[in-house]
């Protein structure tokens, strides 16, 4: 059977469907063309008229009337001024045509320096990611580097603020060597000093590159919006965590993100070690600890081996069992928070064992403070004494169930006289002050996610929370209010964060005997 040819405008719907999208394209084009300056005065007479809301609400109910009437005298004269009304429409024409006016910046790509900083920074990249048996390599010596640097944005001195990278599928990102030979590389070339981060989308093949702003310094010891069981060690980048904290920062209030450590009885980091050189910052970090104990109704016992004083503002306080910095007193003071730990075991046992809720007393949480314990180690064993360090096992070992938490503070060159109940059982970990990769990875377990600078201010550094992400970290400001040479201000903070003196000694409990 033959087949039936199709009606003649079914045969051509096709071409006549496209040829009319085509004229209603054209037809909107022109449309727009013509229509364009009113478009942008109509823009313009938005933007004005919300400016004009704005500045009605922002007006004293008592001033709306003096200004209703100065508007109106205003509105007269320019009606009985020859051609004032014409005058002020265009006026008000020209001012909604300024306002409305297209202020989207023409990219006109990067200047010559700019361009000559991409090219090199491309030719240096050309033997990691280039091999001699690709076809068509993406980097080779003298190609075009539009086609790798996809972004990039500099700062006004023409350093390279962003860049996004395209590099080879062949290239071993997986490989912790590889990529920090990359970004060695990145960071020499684009300027030293800055902190650069950088995210590697190993599906996609591509490398970020950003600058870190740097995190707020001028932020003091002050009483923070936590509940008890949370202590703030400091504040790190936005978008890392999922919580922020309103702070003041001078006489100016804000939201910064914290980094928030949590203890007690069903915390899963009970215990922190600090690590640092001399001046980074672990005794700020102390201090603040402290104050936030205190805050919360803690009791809190500090050791201190270098016995230089730092706690000194704490001796006498209510809630401050002792400041101990000699030998002896430390020892009686190591001695008594082992016992302390047993009794509050043995008391929780026995109160779950009779069906009732463990006592005031075994609730309330004590904080061990010990700031470079070392020295005490090395006066005992020049003495002949065992070290005291070793009763801070008990403690380490058992203090999550007898709410006892223990935060050691070391420096960098005696990390390896801590036992190994300290490495252990101190899953939280805090590193301040300027270190390498190297001294970095080997308190914290893994590498930082940033490039370490070597001069930082006081406090800043990177913490790691049990097996979490490392996040960069600023400490608040804590020093000593004795101190005359630290800031006045950050001074008369801490002052007015230390409690009342005790009217007398806070008595030590008593260890209880097992039975």
């Amino acid at each position: 059977m033959a087949r039936r040819p199709l009606p003649r405008i079914l045969e051509r719907g096709s071409i006549s469907l496209a040829r009319g999208r085509d004229i209603a394209r054209t037809a909107a084009d022109s449309a727009t063309d013509v229509l364009h300056p009113l478009l942008t005065i109509g823009r313009g007479l938005r933007i004005l008229a919300a400016s004009g809301r704005r500045k009605w609400a922002g007006t004293p109910k008592e001033k709306r009337g003096p200004a209703l009437f100065l508007g109106a005298a205003c509105v007269l004269v320019v009606a009985l001024v020859p051609y004032g009304p014409l005058l002020a429409m265009i006026t008000v024409m020209a001012a909604a045509a300024w306002q409305g006016r297209d202020r989207a910046p023409v990219d006109e790509g990067p200047g010559e320096a700019q361009a000559e900083r991409l090219g090199s920074l491309y030719e240096a990249l050309v033997p990691y990611f280039s091999v001699p048996e690709d076809p068509s390599p993406l980097f080779s010596h003298g190609g075009a580097w539009d086609a790798a640097f996809t972004d990039y944005a500099f700062d006004r001195p023409g350093r390279i603020t962003r860049l996004r990278i395209r590099y080879p599928a062949y290239f071993t990102d997986g490989e912790a060597e590889s990529r920090a030979r990359i970004e060695a590389l990145l960071h020499a070339k684009s300027g030293r000093g800055r902190e650069y981060l950088f995210d590697w989308d190993e599906e996609g093949n591509t490398l970020d590159m950003t600058v870190l702003p740097p995190l707020p310094t001028g932020i003091a010891a002050q009483r923070f919006v936590t509940s008890p069981g949370e202590t703030v060690l400091g504040f790190t980048d936005a978008g890392t965590v999922q919580r922020t904290l309103p702070v003041r920062e001078g006489e100016e209030p804000r939201d910064v993100p914290p980094v928030i450590w949590r203890t007690g009885t069903r915390a899963t980091e009970p215990h922190l070690l600090a690590a640092g050189q001399s001046g980074s910052g672990t005794s700020t970090l102390l201090r603040s600890i402290a104050l936030q104990a205190l805050q919360h109704g803690g009791d809190v016992l500090i050791v201190e081996g270098a016995g230089s004083g730092e706690y000194s503002c704490l001796t006498g306080r209510t809630g401050v069992l002792a400041v101990e910095c000699g030998l002896g007193g430390a020892r009686a003071a190591l001695e008594w928070a082992a016992q302390e730990t047993e009794r509050r075991l043995f008391a929780a046992n026995r109160a779950r064992q009779e069906g009732r809720p463990a006592p005031e007393d075994v609730r309330r949480p004590v904080w061990i403070l010990l700031d470079r314990p070392s020295v005490l180690g090395h006066l005992a064993a020049a003495d002949g004494r065992t070290d005291p360090f070793a009763l801070l096992q008990v403690p380490l070992r058992h203090g999550r169930a007898a709410n006892v938490t223990v935060v050691v503070a070391e420096q960098f060159d005696h990390l390896e006289l801590l036992g190994e109940a300290v490495w252990a059982h101190t899953r939280a970990r805090v590193v301040l002050g300027a270190a390498s990769v190297q001294q970095i990875t080997s308190v914290l377990g893994v590498p930082p996610h940033t490039t370490p600078t070597p001069e930082v201010p006081v406090g800043r550094g990177y913490a790691r929370l049990g097996t979490g992400v490392v996040h960069r970290l600023q400490v608040p400001a804590t020093p000593d209010p004795y101190d005359e040479g630290a800031a006045a201000g950050a001074r008369e903070a801490v002052l007015e964060l230390l409690p009342e003196r005790a009217k007398s000694p806070t008595a030590q409990p008593t260890p209880v005997e097992a039975t």
